[in-house]
Order: C-alpha cells, then sequence, then structure tokens
C-alpha cells in the first residue's frame, strides 16, 4: 500500500530492534512534514519530502555492514538502492523513486540544493543532529547562517536552540 504510514512501517520493521535509528527517521520526518505544510508546498513535493525523511538514512546500515561506518557519504553511496527496492515494493511510481533517490543520495550535500524539497529534508535533519549531537551554540549559529533558508525552519532553529 502506498502511503507514509506503509512506508514507516517498513522502515520500523527495517531498523527492527534500533531505536535510535528509528526514533531519529521519525524525528526528521515530523520536522519535515511541518516544515513542508508550513511553507506551503504542493501536495507532490510534500509527499516526495515526507516519504523521503523517513528513509533518507536508509543506507547506513549497508554502510556499516559494508564499510564500518555510518559516515554521510557512504549513505549517500548506499541508501538509494536500498531505498529503490523498498519504494517499488511499496507500489510508488518511478518518477517518484527517482526523486526520493537523488535526495537520499544528496542529503549530506549542502551545495547546490535544487528544491525546496531537498532544502527542507536538510533543516529537518540538521534540527534532529544538532540535538542529538549536543552541539554548542558556535555551531549551531553556523548552521542557521550557512544552512538554514526557509522561514519556518530558521523560526524552528530559534526557538529550539535559542539562538
Amino acid at each position: 500500500m502506498k502511503n507514509t504510514g506503509s512506508v514507516i512501517n517498513a522502515m520500523i520493521r527495517y531498523y527492527s530492534g534500533d531505536i535510535k535509528r528509528i526514533n531519529h527517521f521519525i524525528k526528521v520526518y515530523g520536522y519535515s512534514k511541518a516544515i513542508g505544510e508550513m511553507e506551503n508546498l504542493d501536495d507532490k513535493t510534500r509527499e516526495i519530502l515526507e516519504v523521503t525523511a523517513v528513509v533518507h538514512d536508509i543506507g547506513i546500515k549497508v554502510s556499516e555492514e559494508k564499510y564500518h561506518s555510518s559516515a554521510g557519504h557512504y549513505q549517500q553511496l548506499e541508501g538509494p538502492a536500498v531505498a529503490a527496492d523498498m519504494l517499488e515494493n511499496l507500489g510508488y511510481e518511478q518518477e517518484f523513486i527517482e526523486r526520493v533517490c537523488y535526495l537520499i543520495a544528496h542529503h549530506h550535500t549542502y551545495t547546490n540544493i535544487d528544491g525546496l524539497d531537498y532544502q527542507i529534508l536538510v533543516e529537518a535533519d540538521f534540527l534532529v543532529n544538532l540535538d542529538e549531537d549536543k552541539t554548542p551554540g558556535d555551531g549551531i549559529r553556523n548552521v542557521k547562517q550557512n544552512i538554514f533558508r526557509t522561514k519556518t525552519g530558521i523560526s524552528f532553529l530559534n526557538h529550539l536552540f535559542g539562538v
């Protein structure tokens, strides 16, 4: 069945027992959904964003097995193929899957951001990572200045971290 709930279900099964990874993608999904709605994304772009938020780190499992690392560049390399298989099995169309895979393959690349779905995904992932990594104030201010662009993402960052 093709809906975000089925993607979340598939990802919980994929990361069965790894509550840290599951909680991470659920938080990124929540911020992505909220920012996408507040920034008035059209329905198709919002669906792409929300599904990508759920699967954005799907490459970690393969990266850790293959390279003994969860580094971003390995996630970007390994994630698209795993996500494509999952999304095909859930009934998503090829064009949709291609955009999701593109976003997965670039979500740790912060130059040449080519769409609001990409920008919001990056911002949502940062909102979660800044907290999970206990990033100090200077690092948060640097990310705000260099990465964040949406009005909603900046507002969330200000209210969450007091910057």
